[in-house]
């Protein structure tokens, strides 16, 4: 077996029926195995996956359990030598796998890899490279001087904005949407953490991984296309708490030692203003549209 794709869906019928048509019209010629975890949707997707997709490995939860957590149910199952994690609003190329798997092939020193995720208007998605957000990358970036300065090294740190869209690099991270990462890794790094409810725990994966010796890379030689916003939107009240409160999370697992006491209180008084900004921002759209 080598490899073992992982799709976690909540609610999103109708594109994880195209996922699943992208990867099975895919072209490579090894053996490999599906996964897809429901997380106690309600439209129908765990009966359009039997009806539809007998070969993929279904697993139904009986609630939301979070995107790590489900991840980590089919990971446990995995027989494959390499693990992808594959958003289920996700369509891939056709040669993406094929070109993936040889690549970690002749590249024993990559322990995760992503390859170019486009939106859908063909923009690349700048989440699939990043570097680590310490506090002076995430300052660049919530400051907006990333935006005033898109091509600087200094600045453009966090999508790393400077970089040759079809160019190998190595990267601090690769988003979760398309994630593949050799299972010898997992063995020693350890499972997606669940403390990250959504969002983070892929970026928590790669720092692990580099911590342990590994380097991961951006192979746009593979593409995908992403079509956001499926399974949660960012401006809902869970996805929002939650996308700020990982923030929380990878500082004080990673940074809170490396760090003065008063430089976190910053990223933390940050972090809760930005939350509490955009959430009465929120509160006022969805205001105006009941008032309609």
């Amino acid at each position: 077996m080598r490899l073992s794709i992982v799709i976690v869906s909540y609610n999103t019928k109708d594109k994880l029926r195209m996922t699943l048509r992208s990867v099975f019209d895919s072209n490579f010629d090894f053996e490999f195995e599906v996964f897809a975890v429901d997380n106690h949707s309600s439209d129908g997707s765990a009966a359009m996956v039997r009806a539809e997709f007998p070969r993929v490995l279904l697993i139904e939860n009986s609630k939301n359990s979070g995107y790590a957590k489900a991840n980590n149910q089919a990971i446990r199952k995995a027989r494959g030598k390499y693990v992808l994690l594959l958003n289920s609003d996700v369509a891939v190329s056709p040669s993406a796998f094929d070109t993936m798997v040889k690549f970690m092939d002749n590249n024993p020193e990559a322990g995760i890899a992503g390859c170019k995720v486009l939106r859908e208007d063909g923009r690349l998605d700048s989440a699939c490279r990043r570097s680590f957000p310490t506090p002076w990358v995430a300052f660049s970036r919530f400051s907006g001087l990333q935006s005033v300065f898109p091509k600087s090294r200094f600045f453009a740190r966090y999508h790393l904005t400077f970089l040759p869209e079809n160019e190998l690099s190595e990267v601090d991270s690769v988003m979760g949407a398309f994630l593949l990462i050799r299972r010898d890794v997992i063995g020693k790094i350890g499972l997606l953490d669940e403390d990250y409810f959504m969002y983070g725990e892929d970026i928590d994966w790669c720092y692990r991984a580099k911590q342990a010796g590994y380097k991961v890379f951006y192979v746009p030689t593979a593409a995908a296309v992403h079509y956001k916003g499926s399974s949660s939107k960012r401006s809902s009240k869970k996805a929002l708490f939650e996308f700020h409160n990982s923030m929380r999370i990878f500082y004080d697992k990673h940074y809170k030692d490396r760090y003065s006491r008063f430089t976190r209180f910053v990223v933390m008084a940050a972090i809760w203003k930005m939350y509490f900004l955009r959430a009465f921002r929120n509160f006022f759209k969805a205001e105006k549209l009941v008032s309609k």
